[in-house]
């Protein structure tokens, strides 16, 4: 009779779902939810014309237009030279243009132009698509803490604190 109540707890889910998952399992497990999230996400995108990537430095200048191609590298965490053939591409598909500084000419900022404002509501459908369905089946309890999770690794990745949320839990 023991085993039958064991099988029963297992088939439930309240307790080990997964027992040979480990914690040797999260980079790839992280690595490859991260790839399905990217690959949807610029699925998505690519309806609107706008390729991997394009979708950040749109949304940074969305946040903060006229910015050096350096800056927005930094910003978002790529080498100089991606973000100059980026912005170039993106030059050219009309969702950006490069003006010179007002103030330092020796300085080019990059500027969103209309169309790029406008792709701002694309890139949030698209977004808001791509999360709908990877989080299909979750609580919103379960999102809360996957978030929380997630931004915890990363902060130590990074080695960086961040405060606890205890009252969520």
């Amino acid at each position: 009779m023991g085993k039958k109540k064991d099988a029963k707890k297992h088939k439930s889910g309240k307790k080990k779902d997964h027992p040979e998952i480990g914690a040797a399992d999260l980079a790839q497990a992280i690595t490859q939810a991260a790839r399905s999230m990217r690959t949807t996400l610029s699925r998505n995108l690519l309806e609107g014309g706008l390729y991997a990537g394009q979708d950040g430095v749109i949304t940074t200048l969305a946040e903060a237009d006229g910015l050096t191609a350096g800056a927005l590298a930094q910003r978002l965490g790529v080498k100089a030279p991606t973000m100059t053939r980026t912005i170039g591409r993106m030059e050219v598909q009309g969702f950006v243009e490069r003006r010179p500084d007002e103030t330092d000419q020796r300085l080019t900022k990059v500027y969103l132009t209309e169309n790029g404002k406008n792709s701002t509501e694309l890139i949030a459908r698209a977004v808001t698509a791509c999360d709908e369905l990877a989080l299909k089946g979750f609580s919103d309890k379960e999102v809360r803490t996957l978030v929380r999770l997630l931004r915890t690794l990363d902060a130590n990745l990074q080695g960086e604190e961040i405060e606890t949320e205890d009252a969520e839990e």
